[in-house]
């Protein structure tokens, strides 16, 4: 029996892992596509981070790092519905948490 469980425990880490992993995959693909809507065709998700309930609830806040042609922020994004499993998934810019400027930058 103890076997059974430690075993059942083992599969369930190694989905949700790979859920967590997709889970970040997909928010990255979305918040780039709401850009590119927007014509911010350059900007670049560099990061995504997330809490580790994240990928199994309704909605999620978010901190991305992005890039866009010498700047780099990160955003407070708030996420309504499931990348995964929702039809319709709302993404909110929440706010600015951190902005670089590159101003001049040499070789």
């Amino acid at each position: 029996m103890g076997r059974f469980v430690f075993y059942l425990v083992l599969l369930g880490g190694i989905a949700y892992g790979g859920l967590y992993f997709y889970y970040g995959i997909a928010i990255k693909q979305g918040i780039e596509a709401e850009f590119a809507e927007r014509g911010f065709d350059a900007v670049e998700v560099t990061g995504v981070e997330y809490g580790p309930l994240a990928p199994v609830s309704r909605d999620a806040e978010i901190a991305t790092s992005i890039a866009y042609r010498g700047a780099e922020a990160t955003l407070e994004i708030r996420l309504d519905g499931h990348p995964l499993f929702s039809d319709e998934v709302n993404i909110q810019l929440d706010g600015l948490q951190a902005l670089r400027l590159t101003l001049g930058g040499g070789n």
